[in-house]
């Protein structure tokens, strides 16, 4: 978090402000500052006459008049930089003012002394430091240029400063990419990691950090050696270390090539050490050292199949979470990181009481801390897979905080809520009573649909998507919340994800509902914004769309009519997509809808009659039936055949005429090559047809 006004700087600036300190203490030689408390207005106009040096001041000049203004600008800036660290209020006030330009000119001038240099570069650091405004003014100040070329000053002391300065700078995510596929910018990190000063090392480490986004770039700086003496730097400070820890987890985060290399080097040299440092007496350090492990086992899991080392990494997380300050905020991060989508190791995290630790910890601390929020995240995940993890969790009496947090003032508290109700109510029993059953829960999520924050609202329809999927037999609970009419307000929001997810929520609500609540859904829907979201400009959207109709029509002959009726708006809207050939989830849901219409009576046959081979079709083109036949999706095919069996059914009034129309049309042909279909429920489903072809033909025989 940046800091405030009031708050401490933050170990970079305060590391810079203290080496800045020294080398003004060794290099000064006027009396103590005179402008210590000056306002701020002043000293800026102070620093702004005091530089660029006049002709004949500074160190290449003569006279007092030019030491004078020296040593001015030496206490201007030390003023600044001792004002600002740690002080957010403090730097907007100098950004305004327009001090960086002049704090950057004192880098750029050659006749600058160096205690100068170290001063300007302490400050120039410390405004880049957690302010995206002032990275911003000392990025279009020209500063990195100026502190790159200090990297080669002789004077040791502005070499330091400079390398901190940058450093800071790279930290902040506004700062420009350093091109490492370049090859005299390799050789540059190369150079700087072959430093023998550790503040040049530990620079190049976050520059690789910072700069290191795609494959061709981690490739590179494998190809050149980079993770290897980055491992080798294990050896220095604490700061460095840690600097390449994270610099490594840069470059082999999802990369599998890269990942194997780095863990089959040296016979597993580099992979060793990285599991070494989980034991590590500095918890910043084990827990770069659990990311890192995390990245390698992620991207290359062939490498990290040792049960222990995955069981340590998770006792390690839950004792870090007790740490204070970032590193307890990071690790149920990480702990989520390691275990998603992963049921070996929720069910490994389930044998070391992950989820009464994290739950006890969420219950003695206070909800307002950022910790909260990644506890709750971390819960959520070990919820997803497991039902005891889900029955741990209320059993520890961390509902009733749950609840709590689905009204906090925070939007992050609410969100983290969301995730952990989503997947608690997976399972059908916390929702059949207790303090999360679906009466407590239902409320409080609907108002969430009306959240100023989008993202609250988008975890909000994810838990009510859930909850609507096992509450089958109790519905009538969700209808008179009023999430009806939330929902389809939010299906015509701007905003796709918020259209999609409420469109997901009303066709898992539509689920095996009754005829009478299906009819009150439409109603408050209206065919029209039906027609409209089954053509979305979002493909999602309509796959949604189409599988809420699907469960419209499913198990309720006269909903047909809502689709087939009103001069066929919906019909025709999901005849546009098919013909279109959108994307496969969409004509699977299509294909689902007609099968569902197609088995109802002969106008409901005639109507996708009418939608697979319309009269005035073009004859030269072939219907997109056969093209769905074709299809590689095997539900595509199994879709478009159970359509065609409800089609043709034998006895039916029409069936034979319709057997003639498929036939001329090339459809039957092409069920025909399906004889071997490798998909047994296709192969099923195209024997099927045909002997209903064959029936169809010995009823118009007779």
């Amino acid at each position: 978090m940046p800091a405030t006004a009031s708050g401490g700087a933050r170990p970079e600036e305060a590391a810079a402000a203290a080496a800045a300190a020294a080398a003004a203490a060794a290099a000064a030689s006027a009396p103590a500052a005179s402008c210590m408390g000056t306002r701020p207005e002043e000293l800026t106009a102070r620093l702004a006459v005091s530089g660029p040096a006049a002709p004949g001041a500074g160190r290449g000049g003569s006279g007092a008049g030019g030491e004078e203004a020296e040593h001015e600008r030496v206490r201007a800036l030390r003023e600044i930089k001792n004002q600002i660290i740690g002080n957010r209020t403090k730097k907007l006030l100098y950004l305004r003012l327009g001090a960086v330009p002049a704090v950057v000119a004192a880098l750029a001038e050659p006749g600058a002394s160096p205690a100068a240099l170290v001063q300007a570069a302490a400050a120039a650091g410390s405004f880049a430091c957690g302010v995206d405004d002032g990275a911003r003014a000392v990025l279009a100040a020209g500063a990195v240029g100026h502190l790159t070329r200090l990297l080669a000053h002789h004077d040791e002391k502005v070499v330091d400063a400079s390398a901190r300065a940058l450093r800071m700078i790279y930290q902040s995510k506004l700062a420009p990419k350093f091109e490492v596929n370049n090859g005299k910018n390799m050789d540059f990190i190369l150079s700087l990691l072959n430093s023998e000063n550790e503040n040049v090392t530990e620079l190049a480490a976050t520059i690789i950090s910072h700069s290191c986004e795609n494959s061709s770039e981690q490739l590179s700086l494998c190809s050149a050696g980079v993770p290897q003496k980055l491992v080798s730097l294990f050896g220095g400070s604490m700061n460095l270390r840690d600097a390449c820890l994270d610099s490594v987890t840069a470059v082999i985060r999802n990369n599998s090539e890269v990942a194997s290399r780095f863990a089959s080097t040296d016979h597993g040299k580099g992979f060793r050490s990285v599991v070494g440092l989980i034991h590590d007496r500095s918890p910043r350090t084990r827990l770069l050292a659990c990311l890192c492990l995390i990245a390698l086992g992620h991207a290359s899991p062939c490498h990290f199949q040792d049960k222990q080392i995955k069981t340590k990494l998770i006792m390690v997380l839950l004792e870090l979470i007790e740490e204070p300050g970032q590193v307890g905020d990071e690790a149920p991060l990480a702990l989520t990181t390691l275990i998603k989508d992963s049921l070996e190791l929720q069910k490994q995290a389930l044998t070391t009481s992950a989820v009464e630790k994290l739950s006890n910890h969420l219950l003695v601390n206070s909800l307002e801390s950022r910790r909260a929020v990644t506890i709750l995240l971390a819960l959520s995940e070990l919820c997803s897979k497991l039902e005891e993890s889900r029955s741990q969790l209320m059993s520890v009496e961390a509902s009733t905080l749950i609840l709590e947090a689905l009204k906090h003032d925070w939007a992050d508290i609410r969100v983290a809520a969301c995730s952990c109700l989503k997947n608690i109510s997976r399972s059908p029993k916390v929702l059949s009573g207790g303090r999360l059953s679906c009466d407590t829960v239902i409320g409080p999520l609907v108002q969430l649909l009306q959240d100023s924050s989008t993202s609250v609202q988008v975890a909000a329809l994810g838990a009510i998507c859930n909850i609507a999927v096992n509450l089958t037999p109790r519905k009538s609970v969700l209808l008179h919340s009023g999430v009806v009419s939330q929902l389809v307000h939010l299906s015509k929001s701007m905003d796709p994800t918020l259209r999609l997810k409420s469109v997901w929520a009303l066709r898992n609500i539509m689920f095996l509902l009754s005829p009478k609540d299906k009819d009150f859904i439409v109603k408050e829907l209206t065919l029209s914004t039906l027609s409209s979201l089954i053509c979305d400009s979002e493909h999602f959207v309509q796959e949604q769309t189409l599988a809420l109709v699907h469960n419209l029509v499913d198990g309720y002959v006269d909903s047909a009519n809502y689709v087939i009726g009103e001069d066929g708006m919906v019909i025709n809207a999901i005849a546009r997509q098919l013909n279109n050939a959108s994307a496969p989830g969409v004509c699977i849901q299509g294909m689902f809808v007609l099968a569902n219409i197609a088995a109802g009576n002969e106008m409901n046959k005639e109507a996708v009659m009418n939608v697979l081979l319309p009269h005035r079709a073009d004859r030269v083109r072939p219907s997109f039936v056969v093209n769905f036949l074709q299809s590689k999706d095997k539900q595509l095919r199994v879709a478009t055949l159970w359509c065609l069996l409800n089609l043709i059914y034998p006895k039916c009034e029409a069936s034979s005429g319709r057997v003639v129309r498929l036939q001329n049309a090339g459809v039957i042909l092409q069920v025909k090559s399906m004889i071997n279909d490798p998909c047994l429920d296709c192969k099923l489903r195209v024997r099927m047809v045909l002997e209903h072809c064959v029936d169809n033909a010995d009823d118009c025989f007779m």
